[in-house]
């Protein structure tokens, strides 16, 4: 069986320098099947300008890793750039970014931002870093492991600064907030309410006037709930039994979708197909029973049909079905990865599909891939 891998969750809570301002600080997560990277940029100054700015320097450190530039590069290109404009012109920014693996190791590159808080069994302490130069540049550097229940905190320096002149001379301190943040998981307090606690107790020592944009990012490792769905025969029949054994040793909860898929996987299993005769709706397609899969539904009509429901109230389901139960699986999953066959079915392409607005499964399966995404999962697809 595949080992257990750790899912990040992720929280922020952001609190803008002015009611009804952009906040000058931008949040980025990225999710890959190996990593889950977080970003925390502070623009210089506030509102939509720290906001632009932000925001360009967080774009390009994305594309360059999209270009497959390592993270240590990308980020001494960035801050190559940045550097040039500390303390001359709103194109300055602080940076923060965490990098977490799926078996939790972990990096923090950080430049002129404040040290990350480290969180781990009812504990928060200050992560330890080494400090090195990238060209002109003095960053932060941290590794470190987490476990199951551990995580990072990166805030921007509106937190650590807060008070500052006012109801704290020196202003809150990476070292009180480390106290603050310690007394709130020490309580037990869940990720969001450790965000959101922290940026509260910066607003009270602001008082009535807050001094600078505020942000507080959480990433707390957990066990994750893997979902594999398998839908449509592999493009080449010599690949079949590759294709289901990868299938079957997939860990988490299992899905096939598409009758001829089925009759694959069973056909590996050596056990027969069943098609359930109990299902009392007349819109959803129907709905099959293989022992040691978790759902066995039709292909693409069932597919569209979850894509059209999926942010639906499951309290507004009129029935149960394997539209309603895939919908539910992909709602609890964290990590929702398409195993696509590229054989083509030629009744997708039927003028009656297309007629009543079915799309090819390769194309709603893209489709599905997008909304899980942005619900924060992560969604990735194997054509085979």
């Amino acid at each position: 069986m595949a080992m257990e891998y750790l899912h990040i969750e992720v929280t922020s809570t952001q609190l803008a320098k002015r009611v009804g301002e952009v906040c000058g600080d931008l949040v980025r997560v990225t999710r890959l099947p190996s990593f889950t990277t977080v970003i925390c940029c502070d623009g210089m100054g506030s509102g939509i300008r720290a906001n632009t700015a932000a925001t360009l320097h967080v774009a390009r450190l994305v594309e360059l890793e999209n270009q497959g530039v390592s993270l240590r590069d990308a980020f001494a290109r960035v801050v190559g750039t940045v550097h040039q404009f500390r303390g001359k012109n709103a194109l300055y920014a602080a940076l923060s970014v965490a990098r977490i693996q799926s078996d939790g190791d972990a990096t923090v590159l950080s430049y002129d931002a404040p040290p990350t808080i480290m969180i781990g069994a009812g504990h928060a302490s200050k992560l330890p870093q080494r400090t090195l130069m990238m060209g002109d540049a003095q960053i932060g550097e941290s590794h470190c492991r987490l476990s199951p229940g551990e995580g990072l905190l990166l805030v921007s320096d509106g937190i650590t600064a807060a008070g500052l002149g006012g109801s704290q001379r020196e202003g809150f301190g990476i070292d009180q907030v480390v106290r603050h943040v310690d007394s709130l998981v020490s309580r037990g307090a869940a990720l969001p309410a450790v965000t959101e606690g922290l940026v509260a107790a910066a607003k009270g020592h602001w008082g009535a006037r807050v001094g600078d944009d505020c942000s507080v990012v959480g990433a707390w490792c957990r066990i994750g709930r893997p979902l594999t769905v398998f839908t449509g025969p592999p493009g080449q029949r010599e690949m079949d039994a590759d294709v289901v054994q990868r299938f079957l040793a997939a860990p988490g909860w299992r899905v096939v979708c598409g009758a001829t898929t089925a009759k694959l996987v069973a056909q590996r299993l050596g056990r027969p197909v069943r098609v359930m005769q109990d299902d009392p709706g007349l819109v959803a397609p129907p709905r099959y029973e293989l022992e040691g899969i978790d759902l066995v539904t039709e292909g693409a009509v069932t597919l569209n049909q979850v894509y059209n429901i999926l942010d639906a109230d499951p309290a507004h389901y009129d029935e149960s079905s394997g539209v309603t139960e895939l919908c539910e699986l992909f709602k609890a999953a964290d990590r929702v990865h398409f195993i696509v066959g590229t054989t083509i079915n030629p009744v997708t392409k039927s003028m009656a599909f297309q007629q009543r607005g079915i799309l090819a499964r390769a194309a709603v399966v893209r489709l599905l891939c997008e909304r899980l995404t942005e619900a924060g999962k992560l969604a990735f697809v194997t054509y085979v």
